[in-house]
């Protein structure tokens, strides 16, 4: 274990040392002082604001920001439904891809415009060019943005005193992109093609086979091998916590993901933007201890879940080990234990690292295949997500949905001292109570009741490959997925069907914007009221206490929603494979 364990503190050190500054540098984006970025880039700033129209100084309300935000969302999903239907007729498409069906287009649009860039296709034979550049790269960018622009206001919410408004959305998205995004894509885009991740526009490339073979009547002489623009899509795919592979194989992919470095890399752009938002929620608020509590409460379920995935898998399948089959931990098995759909280049322990990393922070990229995991390393990847994915989660709504709990413990721990509670010197009362809880419970509603759904319909249950408790878990993983925008999936399931189409669709609506209405409303209730000076009786939120409470907290919630499909799923699938189960024996 001491090489994951490394691992694990030279990711969350890199993390933390790059998010630290970062967070620092976003505070001054947003904030109302000047700052040198804006300077430097005020006439591009101006300039945009002049062709779309906005006036940079009118405030928002909650609602009127979140009107903004629906109908831009709506914008987007539109453009890019329309453009993989036309995507046959349009340039920038050399291998003469057709449009995409309209079940397929309209599920993968819903996907992108919410960062949950779940996949039911192959990139490399559906999407075009111009698709992946001008429609889901675009989206991944604007999508990303949209989640930060929501942890702004929430922030600014806690904030302000007696302010009626939560800032300007267009100008909150307009400097997202501007200041934040794109400067740290193109860095890391760089960084990818010199790792030797391609970046091109030409054709796919025909390599002739040393060793033809012959398949069916056919001799193959040759192997076509994909292309694109992929290091400009794979570095905001990281560092936006997107997750649309360019290719099928997503991170697995040498062109996406070609060396050990680089799939450090990418866990640490995945993790850098999420990190700099706690700090730059310390900074806003004026009180960095509220930045680091809240990365206290992270790490204490980031740490031991990611080191329990990676024992698990690194002791490799039980049932093989009762044949007496060598899953050694030895540099000739790249590390040993499971090995089953890992990669070479990775081993077991930055696999499963990766996996723990891309459902922590709502990414749902994937290095290896998750539906090969350990039962138990599988159900780690599960319950980060089922947790709401606040395990340093999205970028921007990760944050946003840590401040719900925090609000929620805060009112809990009003009550257990018998005060009326306060955050940060605003009241908690009982609207926010209501706004937090339901932004809380939508997720959960939708993951069970859509699994429910899909596993007593035959239709639900046609797309499921693997029978017992695994296809359940499939299942449960695809629904838990949707609904918390991850993207990830455990492989195994017809996705591509009308069924899973619509209903995986309408959980990745519903689980981002039915969350994001009842966050802005808080926010806006919050701003209204006035600073309450702190006194002997207020309730410390920055102490190991009150990390204890929002951990805790946030761990019955997990736990009492979801632990009864969990215990169908990889648990029951896990007991099966132990020696002393009939099955084995």
């Amino acid at each position: 274990m001491m090489p994951v364990m490394e691992l694990d503190t030279a990711l969350l050190v890199a993390a933390i040392a790059l998010g630290w500054p970062l967070g620092r540098y976003m505070a001054g984006v947003y904030g109302t002082e000047p700052f040198w970025a804006r300077r430097a880039a005020a006439p591009l700033e101006r300039a945009i604001y002049r062709l779309c129209g906005i006036c940079a100084q009118e405030e928002m309300d909650w609602k009127r920001y979140a009107v903004a935000l629906l109908l831009f969302n709506l914008a987007g999903a539109v453009f890019l439904y329309a453009l993989m239907l036309a995507q046959g007729h349009l340039p920038l498409d050399p291998e003469g891809l057709r449009g995409v069906g309209a079940g397929l287009a309209f599920n993968t649009a819903a996907s992108f415009v919410t960062n949950t860039n779940w996949q039911a296709y192959a990139g490399e034979t559906t999407m075009s060019y111009l698709t992946q550049m001008l429609g889901l790269g675009v989206q991944n960018f604007l999508s990303a943005a949209t989640g930060i622009v929501i942890a702004v206001a929430m922030i600014r919410g806690i904030a302000r005193n007696k302010a009626p408004g939560l800032g300007n959305f267009w100008v909150d998205m307009t400097r997202t992109v501007l200041y934040v995004l794109v400067p740290l894509a193109l860095v890391f885009a760089v960084i990818l093609m010199a790792q030797g991740v391609p970046d091109t526009l030409g054709s796919y490339v025909q390599a002739h086979l040393i060793a033809p073979f012959t398949s069916g009547k056919a001799v193959v002489t040759h192997q076509v091998i994909a292309l694109g623009p992929v290091a400009s899509q794979e570095a905001i795919k990281e560092l936006g916590n997107n997750g649309g592979g360019f290719f099928n194989a997503n991170s697995a992919h040498p062109f996406e993901n070609p060396t050990a470095l680089t799939n450090f890399l990418e866990m640490v752009a995945m993790l850098v933007i999420p990190t700099a938002l706690v700090f730059m929620f310390g900074r806003m608020v004026r009180d960095d201890r509220q930045g680091w509590a809240l990365l206290a409460v992270m790490l204490l379920f980031f740490i031991p879940l990611s080191l329990a995935s990676a024992h698990f898998d690194l002791a490799g399948n039980p049932a093989l080990r009762a044949l007496g089959v060598t899953q050694a931990h030895a540099p000739a098995l790249a590390g040993g234990g499971n090995m089953v759909g890992v990669e070479d280049r990775f081993g077991v322990g930055a696999s499963t690292l990766f996996g723990t990393v891309a459902t922590a922070t709502s990414t749902g990229a994937a290095n290896c295949a998750y539906d090969s995991f350990m039962p138990l390393s599988g159900l780690v990847n599960l319950f980060d997500m089922q947790l709401g994915e606040i395990i340093f989660g999205g970028v921007g709504s990760g944050l946003a949905t840590m401040l719900a709990f925090v609000i929620f413990a805060v009112f809990v721990g009003g009550l257990m001292i018998g005060r009326t509670p306060e955050y940060l010197g605003k009241k908690i009362e009982s609207f926010e109570i209501k706004m937090a809880s339901l932004s809380i419970l939508i997720m959960p509603l939708l993951v069970l009741i859509g699994t429910a759904i899909a596993v007593v319909t035959a239709a639900g249950r046609a797309g499921v490959f693997n029978p017992g408790p695994h296809g359940f878990s499939e299942i449960l993983y695809a629904f838990t997925s949707a609904a918390n925008n991850n993207g990830s999936a455990f492989g195994g399931l017809a996705a591509d069907s009308h069924f899973y189409n619509v209903a995986l669709a309408l959980c990745v609506l519903i689980g981002r914007y039915w969350t994001y209405l009842p966050l802005l409303a808080l926010a806006g209730s919050l701003a209204q009221k006035a600073r309450i000076p702190a006194s002997s009786g207020t309730l410390a939120t920055h102490t190991p206490l009150f990390i204890g409470l929002i951990a805790g907290v946030v761990l019955l919630v997990g736990a009492l929603n979801f632990f009864p499909a969990l215990s169908l799923g990889p648990i029951v699938e896990h007991m099966m494979r132990l020696p002393s189960h009939p099955v084995v024996r």
